[in-house]
């Protein structure tokens, strides 16, 4: 079992989700991906991220609703969101990611996260 916290992608876009491992694993994270909400949740019994990457466009269930259910399961994970969207419109997280992603934002919020 790794030592590395394990940090959660919900992403439904196959190349922000490869930007988004690579950029998390440079900063000395795991990752668990998904591509849907769905997914994510299905996960929750078995992980226990100390980050969570969220898109907020994704088929299904939305972003805002995944990142809420995050919240709840895990009231300590720091909490990330990502869009396209005007910042305005994104729901409380502890940071915002706007899209595109640069790897110099993201390491400047995981700065924030307790390991």
């Amino acid at each position: 079992m790794s030592e590395r916290p394990l940090a959660l992608v919900v992403e439904d876009s196959a190349d922000q989700m490869d930007l988004l491992q690579r950029y998390l694993d440079r900063e000395g994270f795991d990752v668990l991906a998904a591509v849907d909400a769905e997914s994510a949740i299905a996960a929750f019994a078995d992980i226990s991220p100390v980050v969570a990457v969220i898109d907020l466009l994704l088929p299904g269930i939305t972003g805002t609703e995944c990142a809420r259910l995050v919240r709840a399961r895990f009231p300590d994970c720091y909490l990330i969101v990502s869009s396209v969207l005007d910042e305005a419109d994104y729901p409380d997280a502890d940071a915002a990611l706007p899209k595109p992603i640069i790897g110099a934002d993201l390491r400047r919020l995981l700065a924030e996260v307790h390991r």
